[in-house]
């Protein structure tokens, strides 16, 4: 794997916050090329809920908080603008997002409720999310073909949606909590469980098993695609708001856990690199919030967990959090909208993915 030089991209201070902002303008303008198709493609999935799936507004630029006003207002981003205003378009890196379809078993894989298919670049209208930041960071370090896949949908939780194979029941606080396959979220310890028309993991299995669907016929969905291969080489995790209960987070490092472990037995990839930010839609300084930031903190930390170590990094992302006066719209569990957040946080994720690759190189 050969990396460019991204020499803005410095180390951090220890225990300085990042401060991508500022190295993010010196990230190129992405010159219009493809890969370099001789090689695997680089395939990076990307999980979680709403937030992943993206609410970064991206304009009008009189807006505060939108891209188009942190571009023009505050100079930022300048490489997603080419020297005529338009957006930028990197034909190094293919987007692929794929989502249920409400109602339709998702099993049937060639009914995505939602798909896009295109060359990574800024949405015409509408939102994104951190995939924008986190593509243009992959593309721009990798002369590999990359095709950053995500699969989510929003509203889901760890602890019962997104749970992972091999999760087991478990009690708290007299009550009874669901394990993987099991039809009831909760019911009282003695009870007979009270059975849903859902199942706890079944979001787990529906989005790798869209992610796989794209996988099997990678020509489709990657034009430049030439039968060359692929390598799943990382997973990239933003999640946390419909977890920020007693039960949900208490668990919640465990699940994330298995769920690292879990994903790369699915795909097959042993070695693929686990990011993940912190985020829950809000600081996540206090109550359950904070609760679930430590416990994404603690997977990152490779004393807690050796295995971990150089595979696995957590971004401290909650240095983000914008007011809603400065942003779109007034609504925290998104953040506000506020497109610096969720550039932000791509970058982030990409930057940590990008550490983690160069180590595997040292």
């Amino acid at each position: 794997m050969l990396f460019r030089t991204l020499a803005s991209l410095v180390a951090l201070a220890a225990g300085a916050a990042p401060a991508l902002a500022q190295d993010a303008l010196a990230l190129p303008r992405p010159d219009g090329k493809p890969a370099d198709h001789t090689k695997k493609v680089k395939v990076f999935i990307l999980l979680g809920q709403s937030n992943m799936l993206g609410f970064g507004r991206v304009g009008p630029k009189e807006t505060k908080g939108s891209l188009e006003y942190l571009i023009h207002e505050k100079g930022k981003y300048e490489f997603l603008k080419d020297a005529d205003g338009k957006w930028t378009t990197r034909k190094d890196v293919r987007y692929v997002h794929v989502m249920d379809q409400r109602g339709v078993d998702y099993k049937d894989m060639e009914k995505f409720g939602d798909v896009k298919n295109e060359w990574l670049t800024v949405p015409a209208r509408g939102n994104f999310g951190p995939e924008l930041g986190f593509g243009h960071v992959m593309g721009h370090v990798l002369d590999e073909p990359v095709l950053v896949l995500k699969a989510c949908i929003g509203n889901r939780s760890l602890g019962w949606d997104l749970l992972p194979p091999g999760s087991e029941r478990y009690e708290f606080e007299g009550k009874v909590y669901a394990g993987y396959k099991d039809t009831s979220p909760s019911w009282v310890k003695g009870a007979e469980p009270k059975s849903v028309p859902w199942y706890a993991g079944r979001q787990y299995d529906a989005d790798t098993a869209h992610a796989k669907a794209v996988l099997k016929n990678l020509k489709k969905y990657f034009p430049d695609y030439q039968g060359q291969g692929y390598e799943v080489a990382g997973f990239v995790w933003w999640q946390g708001h419909k977890d920020q209960n007693a039960a949900h987070a208490a668990k919640y490092e465990e699940n994330l856990v298995r769920l690292i472990k879990s994903l790369r037995k699915d795909f097959d990839a042993p070695d693929a690199k686990f990011v993940l930010a912190t985020g829950c839609g809000n600081p996540q300084r206090e109550g359950f919030g904070l609760k679930i930031a430590e416990a994404q903190l603690a997977v990152g930390d490779a004393k807690k967990y050796p295995d971990f170590k150089g595979n696995v990094k957590a971004a401290d992302t909650r240095d983000l959090w914008r007011d809603a006066a400065d942003s779109p719209v007034n609504q925290d569990y998104h953040y506000n909208h506020n497109a610096e957040t969720y550039m932000e946080t791509g970058l982030r994720l990409g930057r940590a993915t990008e550490e983690l690759l160069k180590g595997e190189k040292k």
